[in-house]
């Protein structure tokens, strides 16, 4: 299995990516979609992140109120690192367990769609390769603006609370550059899957995997005998 990182900057169209894969017949694990089931009402995390931030953030239905809190925590780095330290666990858990759901099911290519991969640290070496979808500075802030309804002070705010993105750029193993139309877009992405595709990196994984489960089963037999 072909484990790819896909990830950029805010803003920068990295869904628009992720869509355009999941629909060329990738498998995609979607961190935020894990990051949303993980903090509902009276769920571990849940309860951590109220403990630390008060009711205020929560709506009257009892989720989290994402807004106020991502306006609390873009506006304070501890409390940011605070709210990451809340959830980080519960998530890498779940993108493990989605990881072997995945290989039990003979997939070739799984999409491991992480906004703050970089950022995260751990998770980059669950990846073969990195895909980050990058675009100019201006249209990041105009796109921010648009989408949040956001002044320019805090789009900037939000740009600059993740790793500059011509730091991902440089990491990067593949970029997407997301500039311009969504006909440009999409041709890069199927000249990036055609790519992946030839890859015969997943054999050589699958290969080492089944090797090293042979071998656990072997030494479990063993030690019964």
């Amino acid at each position: 299995m072909l484990v790819v990182g896909l990830t950029g900057g805010i803003a920068t169209g990295k869904s628009t990516v992720s869509h355009l894969l999941r629909r060329l017949g990738c498998a995609v694990i979607d961190a935020d979609q894990i990051a949303r089931r993980v903090v509902d009402p009276n769920k571990p995390a849940w309860k951590t992140i109220r403990k630390q931030f008060g009711n205020t953030i929560l709506l009257p239905d009892g989720s989290i109120d994402r807004e106020k809190l991502g306006t609390i925590v873009f506006n304070d780095s501890a409390k940011r690192q605070l709210l990451n330290s809340c959830t980080h666990t519960p998530i890498f858990r779940e993108l493990l367990w989605q990881l072997l759901v995945n290989f039990i099911k003979g997939e070739h290519l799984v999409i491991l769609d992480v906004p703050l991969l970089y950022e995260s640290g751990k998770l980059v070496h669950l990846t073969h390769r990195i895909v980050v979808v990058a675009c100019s500075p201006e249209v990041q802030l105009q796109r921010l603006m648009q989408r949040n309804g956001l002044t320019k002070d805090e789009a900037i705010k939000r740009v600059n609370a993740q790793m500059p993105l011509d730091e991902k750029r440089r990491r990067a193993t593949h970029v997407i550059e997301n500039d311009q139309s969504i006909e440009d877009t999409r041709r890069q992405v199927e000249e990036l899957h055609r790519e992946l595709c030839d890859s015969w990196m997943y054999i050589i994984v699958r290969f080492l995997i089944a090797l090293f489960i042979a071998f656990l089963i072997i030494a479990i037999i063993s030690s019964f005998s």
